[in-house]
């Protein structure tokens, strides 16, 4: 169905890259899953984070970001404990640690959502040139969010993380331009069309 190359590597990137990445996200607890996946992919592939993601799910409680901020030192544990689970104290206290910062963003912002479409006036953004396939790996945007997350205490949250977030939530779309996937946001959404962005290979 896509025209994006990256979504013929197999078939768990096909059915991501068609039924999820780009497509705008207005739920809190899917938006912190989309981040905290990025979050924990960070050294590692992408591809391994799509066969481990019912495993993080079991583990973060679906990510709820409420269930998740409750979590102490015996979930850890037993997170860590889990059967495939990837085995990083640091990453695992990252999401528990983020998940509280996310409840602090959501009393200032209304919902951690309000926050993350706040950076894009709550439009798509269709950077020029990137249809075409001259994708950046970070940009001006990612580095000032990701700044700011930083200054609210979220961890594992660098322009490059920050970037693909933005490209899984929907703030960016970044599918090719012949993209049935990519046309479909735009036809359904509202979108804003801007230059480069200070772009960061």
């Amino acid at each position: 169905m896509g025209n994006c190359d990256w979504a013929n590597r197999n078939e768990r990137n096909r059915i991501y890259h068609d039924r999820e990445w780009g497509v705008p996200v207005h739920d809190d607890r899917r938006m912190f899953e989309h981040l905290t996946l990025e979050c924990l992919q960070c050294g590692l592939s992408w591809d391994l984070m799509l066969r481990k993601r019912e495993i993080f799910r079991q583990c973060f409680a679906n990510f709820d970001y409420d269930a998740i901020a409750a979590f102490d030192e015996a979930d850890v544990e037993r997170i860590l404990q889990t059967e495939g689970m990837i085995r990083s104290p640091r990453k695992v206290r990252a999401v528990i640690h983020n998940a509280r910062r996310a409840q602090a963003v959501r009393e200032e912002f209304g919902s951690f959502c309000d926050y993350i479409w706040s950076w894009s006036g709550g439009k798509t953004i269709l950077y020029q040139g990137h249809a075409g396939g001259n994708m950046p790996v970070s940009n001006g945007l990612s580095e000032k969010l990701s700044k700011d997350l930083k200054k609210r205490g979220f961890q594992y949250v660098g322009p490059v993380t920050v970037y693909s977030h933005l490209q899984a939530c929907g703030i960016i779309n970044d599918h090719d331009g012949n993209c049935p996937c990519g046309q479909r946001i735009n036809e359904n959404w509202p979108t804003v069309t801007k230059r480069r962005d200070h772009e960061m290979k």
